[in-house]
């Protein structure tokens, strides 16, 4: 009688069980966030080119989307964000500055903290290459072909 019991109690466990898993995200409720993009590429950008770049943010929840904080992974990547809530529907944009002035590769990301019962800690990402300005040489140099003797100035 007592494997009857445990049996039955372990199969009605594994039934609530199984139901939770396969439940869609959807039936969950609240807001949930999407986005049309996580990575921008810059590509090769200028020294000092055009620094901004934007994310949108889709609420696909059933409550509004509430965006509590978007903060850059350095003081060269910063966020802008609207503080009103998004309704079930709705979009908004979430704009990345990152700073130009600063050559070299670029690989940096902003966190959103939000109420998305999908993705509370969504990442978004910034990647590309910032050109530096060319530098200019003042003294000339003299191209001598290989092997070539140098000449002496007297």
């Amino acid at each position: 009688m007592k494997k009857v019991l445990f049996a039955t109690i372990c199969a009605v466990a594994m039934a609530f069980s199984a139901s939770a898993q396969n439940a869609p995200a959807a039936v969950q409720g609240g807001a949930m966030v999407s986005v049309n993009k996580e990575v921008h590429d810059y590509g090769e950008i200028k020294q000092g080119g055009d620094p901004y770049c934007e994310f949108t943010l889709k609420n696909t929840g059933t409550e509004p989307l509430i965006i509590s904080n978007a903060k850059g992974s350095c003081g060269c990547t910063v966020p802008e964000w609207s503080r009103e809530p998004v309704m079930p529907g709705k979009t908004t944009i979430i704009k990345v500055r990152y700073d130009t002035n600063r050559p070299g590769p670029i690989n940096k990301s902003v966190t959103i903290t939000s109420n998305a019962s999908n993705e509370p800690n969504l990442t978004l990402r910034i990647k590309g290459n910032v050109i530096g300005a060319p530098t200019e040489n003042t003294t000339p140099v003299k191209q001598v072909p290989a092997g070539a003797p140098v000449e002496k100035n007297n």
